[in-house]
């Protein structure tokens, strides 16, 4: 009875915690971790079962909300969601099932970065610049050329 009661006091917080922005598993285990053991993985299990927790779900959402919010390369968005605790795996092949959206929205992010920053840096600097981040050399290649 008291494991029952336990479980839900905090599968009740964990709900809280994820209803307020979507998080990863890893995330919600960092969290709690003072409650970590055998009830917060139990919390995690039945949270996952029912969809809560889904970090391939997560990885649609996040890469979505930097297209609309952000000019990433794919390996800056790779690398954000490695530091959400996203096992490598999982991203790489959310990568490769979607490397031609990718590729457009990365050579896109590209040519703004151009626009952005035409005033301020010479082109050898802006190319620097995106090479530093993770920009593909082919999509550098075309931004400079479109741009």
């Amino acid at each position: 009875m008291e494991y029952i009661e336990e479980f839900d006091k905090l599968k009740t917080k964990v709900l809280k915690y994820i209803m307020f922005k979507k998080r990863t598993e890893q995330e919600v285990r960092q969290k709690f971790r003072q409650d970590s053991g055998e009830l917060l993985d139990d919390v995690i299990k039945e949270l996952k079962e029912l969809n809560y927790i889904n970090d391939e779900n997560y990885i649609n959402k996040a890469i979505n909300e930097f297209k609309n919010l952000k000019n990433m390369s794919i390996k800056e968005i790779e690398y954000k969601l490695i530091t959400k605790g996203i096992k490598k795996d999982i991203i790489e092949d959310y990568i490769y099932k979607n490397k031609e959206e990718l590729i457009n929205y990365e050579l896109n992010s590209a040519k703004n970065i151009f626009v952005k920053k035409q005033n301020t840096m010479q082109t050898e600097q802006i190319i620097d610049y995106l090479k530093k981040k993770g920009y593909l050399e082919e999509t550098i290649k075309i931004a400079k050329e479109d741009f």
